[in-house]
């Protein structure tokens, strides 16, 4: 299923991210550090293509229900190894 994110920025590097799931909306808040975007080769990436794109890898990873209230980019590579590169791919293609 596709989830359709709602993004908006809240503070530099930081973007609230709303999605409806069974009929409840969830939000959370993503964290972008600039330091760890630059070592990925990301830092002039736009920071709302980077949320939204890891928000829909996430939601191909685990339910939007069980997304937490507050995500930081590092912590979803050190749980998902292939994070970073398939970032980068997302980036590439989209």
């Amino acid at each position: 299923m596709d989830n359709i994110f709602e993004i908006e920025m809240v503070n530099e590097n930081e973007y609230a991210v709303r999605a409806e799931a069974d009929g409840s909306t969830v939000e959370s808040l993503f964290r972008t550090d600039p330091d760890y975007l630059e070592g990925l080769g990301l830092a002039e990436a736009d920071g709302t293509r980077i949320v939204e794109e890891t928000a829909r890898f996430l939601a191909e990873h685990q339910p939007v229900l069980d997304f937490p209230p507050m995500i930081d980019l590092e912590d979803i590579a050190a749980a998902y190894e292939d994070y970073p590169e398939q970032l980068r791919k997302r980036l590439e293609t989209t």
